[in-house]
């Protein structure tokens, strides 16, 4: 990592998002990453004037109530104006959303790269693709990508930021064009399609058709054979695209930002990604830390006071008598005051210990990109547009 001079600017979220076309947002479950990724989309719109996507490819539907919209389907909605009026927000450019249906997006698929109606339709009808399409994580993980590809191959949009599932799930996300790409050319699959291509089995698949026969029953393994058989006509179609999207996740116009909270477990899953990222050298561009405690917690002079509160809480609701007086209140009402002043000045050393581990982690951290952004821990839900303009805040500059 290069050294920074004092002239140069300080990285920032602002500036990673200006230089580049996609940020995929990825990290651990229950972070507060569907909410950063539409909140870093948002700033783009208000602050860059760009035309901004927000693609989320998690289920999750949190993000339509906080954009102020009724919900969010694989074709792409735009935020409207009156959500942004509500939150007091006049931003220079477009914020647009759109949520993954997979069934959807491979049906579209199917359609562009079919090589004729009749194909088309057999594709369509066929019961295992219905399953596949509808059921099988990884065709979920595939079609991600795709959608991603095709929409950044418009050009209709100056960022797209994605917002992926949870961590190791999401290296089935980056890794899934290349594994579509190996299994068309696998050896399995040219065993499954020897029934429809041929009605000669030679000697050394006899003995595999034979078990999935009477496992599988032959009217399923009919199916398979002959889905199969229809998708290889789009074999090169399917692997060019694939390799196209690989190449789209390495691309310099592409970045990545890794989210997480500073507890242990998924602070290990941030860094195991993050990890990752590096070794398959793609572009880790920041890491976002949610729910931080606040700087003054370590404030030694916030300590002491602290601490002469709970040593003197008996003496300040001595003091407090003559106002509690004033309020009918008993000498029970003062031994009250007093242990709350106790437990008050307890809870705040308490959550002191947990602010300075939580230094000690982000000075720790395996992976330290150039941008590393925290966001205070909030004492409310963020569910809508001037909740995340706050957050966005936070991590912007």
């Amino acid at each position: 990592m290069a050294r920074r001079t004092n002239e140069e600017p300080a990285p920032s979220i602002s500036g990673l998002l200006a230089a580049k076309e996609i940020v995929v947002a990825c990290g651990p479950g229950g972070v507060g990453k569907t909410t950063t990724a539409a909140a870093a989309a948002l700033q783009a719109a208000v602050h860059h004037g760009s035309k901004v996507l927000v693609l989320t490819v998690d289920p999750a539907k949190r993000l339509a109530n906080a954009l102020g919209l009724d919900g969010i389907g694989n074709q792409e909605h735009r935020v409207p104006a009156s959500a942004f009026k509500a939150a007091g927000i006049k931003p220079r450019g477009e914020l647009w959303a759109a949520m993954l249906d997979t069934k959807e997006s491979w049906d579209a698929l199917i359609r562009q790269h079919a090589p004729d109606e009749a194909t088309r339709d057999e594709i369509l009808a066929n019961q295992l693709y219905q399953n596949i399409t509808g059921r099988f994580v990884q065709s979920h993980d595939y079609i991600a990508m795709e959608r991603l590809y095709e929409i950044h191959s418009t050009g209709e949009y100056d960022l797209i930021v994605v917002d992926t599932p949870p961590t190791r799930n999401a290296l089935d996300f980056l890794d899934a064009p290349e594994r579509l790409a190996d299994f068309f050319s696998s050896r399995l699959l040219r065993w499954l399609t020897v029934p429809a291509r041929s009605r000669l089995v030679n000697l050394a698949t006899r003995p595999f058709y034979q078990i999935a026969d009477r496992i599988l029953g032959t009217e399923f393994l009919s199916d398979i054979a002959e889905f199969f058989l229809l998708f290889q006509t789009m074999y090169d179609g399917f692997v060019e695209r694939s390799q196209s999207v690989s190449r789209l996740l390495s691309d310099q116009r592409t970045t990545f930002m890794v989210v997480s909270t500073l507890e242990a477990a998924p602070l290990r899953e941030a860094e195991f990604f993050a990890e990752e990222l590096t070794a398959r050298k793609l572009d880790l561009g920041a890491i976002v830390l949610n729910k931080v405690l606040p700087d003054y917690l370590r404030d030694r002079q916030g300590t002491q006071v602290a601490q002469s509160l709970k040593e003197g809480a008996d003496g300040l609701a001595e003091l407090l008598a003559p106002h509690l007086a004033a309020t009918k209140a008993s000498l029970g009402d003062r031994e009250q005051v007093a242990r709350v002043l106790a437990e008050v000045a307890d809870s705040y050393l308490n959550y002191q210990v947990v602010a300075v581990r939580e230094m000690e982690q982000r000075s720790a951290l395996a992976v330290r990109p150039d941008i590393l952004a925290t966001v205070p821990f909030f004492d409310t839900d963020i569910f809508d547009l001037a909740g995340l303009l706050r957050l966005g805040d936070q991590i912007w500059d």
